[in-house]
């Protein structure tokens, strides 16, 4: 009996071969299928010559978290041949290129293939056969899981923009892959792939982009960024959409994007465009962050707003570049020198990539302050399945700015004087054309009137109303997520973690363990994260960071519930694994 649309499969290729490609044509094929998956691009941090994998996940209940055993490995690498070999399960099939040479027994169910020897019929260019060695794996899947030839072909048209001449070697490469499983595979296997109507209304998308796209839509005018994996893309996404879609009728540019020297300055770029009253933002990963703590406190002190999309991955140092990891929760609460603290936002999905950039930009302006977006390279540069994004109609919140008009009516402006009792002082912006609308914005010791003073009291006062707008900070960050189904187990994830989680509560719950869950969407906590950890006897933690920095902030927060608290944690690089997730719940509830 066949299985049906559930299957897991990885191929291990070469960096730069062009197997990228290949791969996503396999991955959006399935998608155009209207079944479930998702796809995991494993790769080096050089440019070329490195091993590299792509795992995909296919499931009908929308699990894409990538198991530790896969129903079929395709090995095209030399490198990495005999290790290929335990990235399979007991019954899975392994195909490898006929030219590979094993120092361990192969697999009893192996199928050996001369890729290049078929790509050779396509085209006699070497270097041509090295890329179309790829098409021809898919073609050869795409025949054995039964992927119509029709949508793999438009796949392919698409993944080339049309161009004929490389479309159709590229088909012709697959076809030939198929010819050779139809004509020369004798063995049957036992999965299969049948067209479905599950990813009506969904795209597939990967979160830098999503990102780059909705802060376009949330009015960011202002980027300044300097290279580094994995949120570089994020930066290039926004100035594309930018050239589409923020100019004006006489070719315009109504936006700025500087590629910095370095990360000191894109963030005091983005400290100087948000004084002036810009939606200003950065993109970076934790080396970047490191760079930039000294303006973060800047920022904070002299309450100036500003957006960093951290698109997390492996440390510390410059660690594992190219490998995923939430590994800067801690830092980023509060980066900076002193008693500095900063709002954090946790997208899950591609889609609260888009819609949590006006939520960003808006809660930055309102509380004047720095706000980080928690991103991960999973998450940023992986493809995604997503809901279609809608177009926010709530109106940009710009925060507490008096107008020339608004001043007109006081007789006395204090720039960092709390009014109306939530901690948020009123601000004016430059060029404002009014006598009282101009201050001196200081780093340094000032008072309510923005003077330097060195006055303990003042000083002591002044820290005091940002730990009262901190508190209003709670009230205005996104709530958590809650489905409560015991008083026994809570789990407790943020980020991409939350797309193991349906199967890792499924999981547990086959081994007779029922679990309540919350998503956090936000950092400072609310007053329902309290509520949840009241509620339940034991709490655990799922997160990928060595030290569970997450559990650390929310024992921190909640001293009194700290001993119910336990982790279960991944670190090890990967995108979030349900079964190693399991692992750690069933050994802390023993």
């Amino acid at each position: 009996m066949k299985t049906i649309n559930n299957l897991s499969l990885i191929i291990g290729t070469v960096n730069g071969s062009g197997s990228q490609s290949a791969n996503l044509i396999l991955l959006r094929s399935i998608f155009r299928m209207g079944i479930p998956v998702g796809g995991k691009n494993l790769f080096p941090s050089n440019i070329a010559g490195l091993p590299t994998w792509f795992a995909i996940r296919i499931n009908e209940k929308g699990y894409t978290s990538i198991p530790h055993k896969m129903n079929i490995v395709i090995a095209m690498n030399q490198q990495t041949a005999d290790a290929d070999i335990d990235h399979l399960e007991v019954d899975g099939l392994f195909i490898h290129n006929s030219s590979l040479r094993f120092t361990k027994p192969l697999p009893n169910n192996s199928l050996a293939i001369d890729f290049t020897k078929i790509a050779g019929v396509v085209s006699d260019s070497i270097k041509l056969k090295k890329l179309l060695t790829n098409i021809v794996y898919v073609g050869v899947l795409a025949e054995m899981l039964g992927i119509p030839e029709e949508i793999l072909n438009t796949t392919i048209a698409d993944q080339f923009n049309n161009k004929k001449s490389v479309v159709d070697l590229n088909q012709a490469a697959a076809k030939a892959g198929r010819e050779y499983f139809k004509n020369s595979v004798q063995q049957q296997t036992p999965w299969n792939l049948q067209q479905r109507d599950l990813n009506k209304g969904k795209i597939l998308i990967d979160g830098n982009t999503a990102a780059g796209l909705g802060s376009v839509f949330a009015g960011c005018s202002f980027a300044s960024w300097y290279p580094i994996t994995p949120s570089s893309s994020l930066a290039e996404s926004f100035e594309s959409y930018c050239r589409k879609l923020r100019t004006n009728s006489q070719k315009e540019n109504l936006y700025s994007v500087i590629q910095a020297e370095d990360e000191l300055s894109a963030i005091t770029m983005v400290a100087g465009a948000g004084w002036a009253g810009a939606r200003a933002m950065t993109a970076t990963s934790g080396p970047g962050i490191s760079l930039m703590a000294e303006t973060a406190g800047l920022m904070y002190f002299a309450e100036i707003p500003g957006v960093i999309w951290n698109v997390q991955r492996a440390g510390p140092s410059t660690g594992l570049p190219t490998r995923t990891l939430q590994g800067d929760i801690l830092a980023c609460a509060q980066l900076s020198h002193g008693d500095t603290r900063h709002p954090l936002l946790f997208p899950a999905n591609p889609e609260e990539c888009f819609s949590m950039a006006q939520m960003a930009f808006d809660l930055a302006e309102r509380l004047q302050t720095l706000v980080f977006v928690m991103s991960d390279l999973d998450l940023g540069m992986n493809q995604w399945i997503s809901d279609d994004f809608s177009y926010s109609q709530k109106p940009y919140d710009r925060g507490k700015i008096l107008s020339a008009q608004d001043l007109e009516k006081v007789q006395k402006f204090d720039r960092y004087k709390d009014i109306d009792g939530d901690g948020i002082p009123y601000r004016t912006l430059p060029g404002t054309e009014h006598d009282l609308a101009g201050y001196f914005t200081r780093g340094t010791g000032h008072d309510e009137s923005a003077k330097y003073t060195e006055n303990p009291e003042v000083f002591e006062k002044l820290l005091d109303r940002l730990t009262k707008k901190w508190e209003t900070t709670k009230t205005l960050v996104p709530k958590p997520i809650v489905d409560i189904q015991t008083k026994e187990i809570g789990l407790i994830a943020y980020g991409s973690t939350d797309a193991a989680i349906n199967e890792i509560r499924q999981t547990l719950l086959d081994q007779g363990i029922k679990t309540s869950y919350m998503r956090l969407k936000a950092y400072p906590f609310s007053k329902e994260v309290d509520d949840f950890l009241t509620q339940h006897k034991k709490i655990f933690v799922l997160e990928q960071n060595r030290d569970g920095q997450m559990k650390k902030l929310l024992m921190q927060d909640f001293p009194l519930h700290a001993a119910k608290i336990s982790s279960s944690l991944s670190y090890d690089g990967w995108p979030s694994r349900a079964q190693k997730f399991v692992d750690g719940v069933l050994r802390g509830n023993n």
